[in-house]
């Protein structure tokens, strides 16, 4: 009896020393894409880039004494309603502390401006692009790593006019994303450069035909179409029906057209006089250190929007470190990791990271797209480069400046 009093005590003060032991809670971030949509061929890459920047934290020390990184997946699928959505799960229901994404404008506009800004939670989108993201009242909580498409349309038309093209038609998407890129585009091309759009439409998405759009574009008499979409959703009916019926003879695509679905669907040999504009890391030792880990993982560098994605996942965790895990320090703390001023970070360097924050050191995050030295906004500059298709996939003609 006496033994079994004894063993009974001593199972009782392991249960208490267990209880009293510090438990390792898991810290939360949202991964929020465009899993399903317009979209849904690119963002298994984006997310699995973001995934990898958990795997190194988690690999090198984890978050403040060791707690896992955790990045919660959602399906913001490139669209308000479940941009919404997503992020009201992420934040209400599992308890994240920040979000990466949505992928796509009109998600972020609304899931920002519905439910991240009233809780007061960062949000940084590696791909949500519209000027409009700019203009938000956020109280400095939303950030981008992708520069706005203000930058990218009028750097693309100065790209075009360098390349020798004339007059142009536009066709845009009616949504956040389209419409901010083609105004910023039609901007430069006309208002700037003294180029002609000799057609400018908006279109409804998810149509079954774009032929009579397609015919009236054409009425102008240019020899070139460029079509600011998604080329896994209505941008690739758009390319496919004007190639089919002859309609113009050139075709250039903003970054939602650089999809390996337009090279799938409508094959390599059929778009000769296709190309794209997309962002691009800008060559460094970041860029080469994260080629190598992603390609480790099994992953494709060249794919759209995939440093951005990392970088915004590294630059979460390295702010949430800086915050101590408290989630309204974040966004303070995402300017102070990356603003010019500092001890040098590069990809995957957490544990190097980890002990300078510790030590009470400024660092400076050194992207794979680029250093995102954030302004006012939540903005930065970056690196876009013109794409066309070759033999082995998308192939760079020149830098965008």
């Amino acid at each position: 009896m006496k033994t079994k009093i004894l063993a009974l005590a001593a199972g009782l003060m392991t249960a208490t020393a267990l209880a009293s032991a510090p438990a390792h809670a898991d810290t939360k971030i949202g991964l929020l894409g465009g899993v399903s949509g317009p979209i849904a061929a690119m963002a298994p890459a984006m997310i699995d880039a973001a995934q990898l920047a958990v795997q190194q934290v988690n690999e090198q020390g984890g978050i403040g004494d060791n707690d896992k990184l955790v990045g919660v997946v959602g399906d913001s699928a490139c669209n308000p309603q479940n941009g919404t959505d997503a992020a009201t799960k992420a934040v209400n229901i599992e308890g994240v502390v920040g979000v990466v994404g949505p992928h796509c404008s009109g998600a972020v506009l609304a899931a920002a401006g519905s439910v991240t800004i009233p809780a007061g939670i960062t949000l940084i989108t590696p791909s949500g692009t519209s000027p409009e993201i700019s203009n938000l009242e956020d109280n400095g909580t939303v950030f981008r790593t992708v520069p706005s498409d203000d930058y990218q349309g009028r750097a693309l038309a100065r790209t075009l006019k360098e390349q020798g093209y004339g007059k142009v038609a536009v066709a845009y998407l009616n949504n956040d994303y389209g419409t901010g890129l083609a105004n910023a585009f039609k901007a430069e091309y006309v208002d700037e450069l003294g180029g002609e759009i000799t057609q400018f439409a908006a279109h409804e998405e998810g149509k079954a035909s774009y032929r009579s759009n397609l015919a009236e574009l054409a009425k102008g008499g240019a020899d070139t179409l460029v079509i600011f979409d998604y080329g896994d959703g209505t941008g690739l009916t758009i390319l496919r029906q004007a190639l089919e019926n002859g309609f113009f003879e050139k075709f250039v695509g903003g970054d939602g057209m650089k999809s390996d679905a337009v090279i799938n669907e409508l094959g390599a040999e059929n778009l000769g006089t296709f190309v794209s504009s997309s962002p691009v890391g800008e060559k460094s030792e970041s860029l080469d250190m994260f080629n190598e880990a992603f390609k480790g993982v099994g992953g494709d560098p060249d794919a759209i929007f995939v440093t951005t994605s990392y970088d915004a996942a590294f630059l979460l965790a390295l702010a949430i470190e800086k915050a101590g895990g408290d989630k309204a320090g974040v966004a303070a703390a995402m300017v102070e990791v990356s603003n010019g001023d500092g001890e040098a970070i590069r990809p995957g360097e957490w544990k190097k990271a980890k002990e300078l924050i510790a030590a009470g050191t400024a660092i400076d995050y050194k992207g794979a797209a680029g250093d995102h030295n954030f302004d006012a906004k939540g903005d930065v500059p970056g690196v876009y480069a013109l794409w066309e298709v070759g033999s082995d996939g998308f192939e760079v003609v020149t830098e965008m400046k």
